[in-house]
């Protein structure tokens, strides 16, 4: 083949090349586009508050108390390059369009899987891990405030039927009833505390009036009057024989969002939920997890005293229900934020004793961490698989002692690029915001 010949071949290539169609899945909602194709800005091109107009733009790189440790092997530039693309796959894959408000707004919503059938349902927790992420990206998400204006309004075309402050736990409507959960009212709270943070509260949703409603319909209906602990959700009966205030969820211990609760109120008895949940998980660490401090998914307190124990089997959702499951996996995350943003001694000692324990037992290779454990330490049946589920919240907790710079860094790792599903995806980007210095609270 002579020069002229090769070069109308390979011109001839490129045209059918560039012709050809993509193949594309059809998800049964659309998805967002990618938030940004361009090269990660420069160091002279973070977004500022002058650029933006947002008053915290991404990235954040926020000081943690004293004694905090950050990934040391990648660069801050490196790490905030994760999120950003953690973000843009989240986002693609499970923020989706969610039709239009009765006044002509786009709503959005968080699928509740990546296919179907869990791709076309949503629940509170997935909204409120939304309203969380979206707000904490603005500045490197152009769209981030209309995108959290819909799933706040999605959020309230869908109301608890028992408090209507507060969201139905599930979307289409679950047979198990339309009430709430705790967990996701409590993060849309927090959601709409950074969004007044971010953009204030004078345009057309007042963020923080709607937060104020928010909180005040938590406390009524989803916080024990005598025991000041997070119920499961509106649907218990505070003084209930089998489910009341004394049986929580060991991962509605979110004490980042209480702590940010008190100071948007002023209300002291965010104070109080915090120091008893913090007793609850002491007691738990003393008398059933002396040696890991793993924490039950569900937990009851008996008799006059309401001594913390775990449930026994198949209390609420299964027959792990006393054991660290896809419950209590979250706790290290959520009491390893605590210790970090706002410098508590307790949070802190909650979190090192599971975070020593987990890197003593997989001899300093997060890969190693089962899907799951009884309190005595021992995997849990057919949990012999990997999942970032169980290890991200890992590496929040491994921030908080300054030893544990190499198992941090190896945590890392084995998460900041894996992609599995809504929950475990979720709670990754979560963690990663955490790791990499940008996770912030009002």
């Amino acid at each position: 083949m002579n020069h002229k010949t090769t070069c109308l071949f390979l011109l001839l290539v490129l045209t059918i090349s560039a012709c050809a169609p993509t193949a594309t899945a059809t998800p049964s909602a659309s998805p967002l586009p990618p938030t940004n194709t361009s090269l990660p800005p420069t160091a002279t091109e973070i977004p500022t508050q002058e650029s933006t107009g947002i008053a915290r733009p991404f990235p954040q790189h926020v000081t943690y108390a004293t004694g905090s440790i950050l990934p040391s092997h990648r660069t801050q530039a490196q790490l905030d390059g994760d999120v950003r693309a953690f973000y843009d796959v989240w986002k693609q894959t499970y923020l989706l369009e969610a039709g239009t408000s009765a006044d002509g707004h786009p709503l959005y919503r968080i699928a509740f899987g990546e296919s179907a059938p869990n791709h076309d349902q949503t629940v509170s927790e997935g909204q409120g891990f939304g309203m969380v992420i979206v707000p904490i990206m603005a500045g490197y998400d152009p769209d981030a405030q209309t995108l959290f204006n819909g799933l706040w309004e999605f959020v309230r075309a869908h109301p608890s039927e028992v408090d209507s402050r507060l969201m139905d736990w599930k979307v289409p409507e679950s047979i198990d009833g339309n009430d709430s959960a705790f967990d996701g009212d409590a993060d849309m709270a927090l959601g709409l505390l950074l969004a007044d943070a971010q953009w204030g509260s004078a345009g057309r949703i007042n963020y923080k009036a709607e937060a104020e409603t928010l909180l005040s319909g938590i406390l009524e209906s989803t916080i024990g009057p005598e025991s000041r602990l997070p119920m499961l959700g509106d649907w218990i009966d505070a003084s209930g024989s089998e489910y009341n205030q004394y049986t929580p969820r060991s991962s509605d211990f979110m004490l980042a969002d209480f702590r940010a609760y008190e100071r948007a109120t002023g209300d002291p008895v965010w104070d109080e939920v915090i120091a008893n949940s913090q007793a609850v998980m002491l007691s738990i660490q003393e008398n059933y997890s002396p040696q890991n401090g793993l924490m039950p998914d569900f937990i009851m307190m008996t008799g006059d005293e309401h001594t913390p124990q775990p449930a026994p089997p198949d209390f609420l959702e299964g027959a792990d229900d006393g054991h660290y499951s896809y419950n209590a996996g979250r706790v290290p995350w959520r009491v390893g934020a605590d210790a970090l943003l706002n410098n508590d001694a307790t949070s802190r000692a909650i979190a090192q004793k599971i975070s020593l324990w987990v890197e003593s037992t997989t001899n300093g290779d997060p890969t190693n961490i089962k899907a799951g454990y009884d309190l005595d330490g021992n995997p849990l049946p057919d949990s012999d698989y990997f999942t970032t589920f169980f290890v991200a919240p890992m590496g929040v907790a491994a921030m908080t002692d300054s030893s544990q710079q190499e198992w941090l860094n190896a945590v890392y790792d084995s998460v900041y690029d894996q992609h599995e599903d809504y929950y475990e995806d979720s709670v990754t980007l979560l963690c990663l915001l955490v790791m990499t210095g940008n996770f912030w609270t009002p």
